[in-house]
């Protein structure tokens, strides 16, 4: 078997929201500690970053909190892992796949025929390339699979 997702999408999924809800956090308590004794800090200090917090959480949830952890490629099947939980989806049963490179991190989208545990579309992190906005082979060749599985179960 090999890995066709990412490597980096525990970074992805869950370090950087850490990182980013508690810089904000950071942000807003600091004015506060280090000004107890002063006025307090003026209104955009709170507002801003709480409109940063709520876009961002909308933003992780449509683009990062749906992506499975690992995708793994085992010739006429794919093994799915997602918080521990497993499932094989066979190349057949996949209606379409779809590549976004313009996104970070660039995804994957299987659509599949039947629905699985984790639902009847699958997303996930394509390995990370050095060249920008180039298709990756790896998903080139996964297309090109499933395409075939299709015809031969049609």
């Amino acid at each position: 078997m090999r890995r066709i997702s990412s490597r980096t999408t525990f970074l992805y999924k869950r370090l950087f929201p850490v990182f980013w809800f508690g810089f904000l956090i950071v942000f807003v308590t600091v004015p506060f500690v280090i000004g107890r004794h002063q006025a307090s800090p003026p209104l955009p200090f709170v507002i801003f970053p709480a409109i940063m917090a709520v876009v961002g959480f909308f933003i992780m949830k449509k683009l990062i909190f749906n992506l499975v952890d690992e995708v793994w490629d085992d010739g006429d099947t794919l093994l799915v892992r997602n918080r521990g939980r497993e499932e094989r989806i066979a190349l057949s049963d996949i209606k379409n796949v779809s590549y976004s490179a313009f996104v970070n991190p660039p995804r994957v989208t299987l659509l599949l025929r039947r629905p699985t545990v984790f639902g009847n579309e699958i997303s996930f992190g394509a390995p990370v390339r050095f060249i920008p906005f180039a298709t990756s082979p790896t998903i080139d060749d996964l297309i090109e699979r499933v395409d075939a599985a299709r015809q031969r179960h049609a």
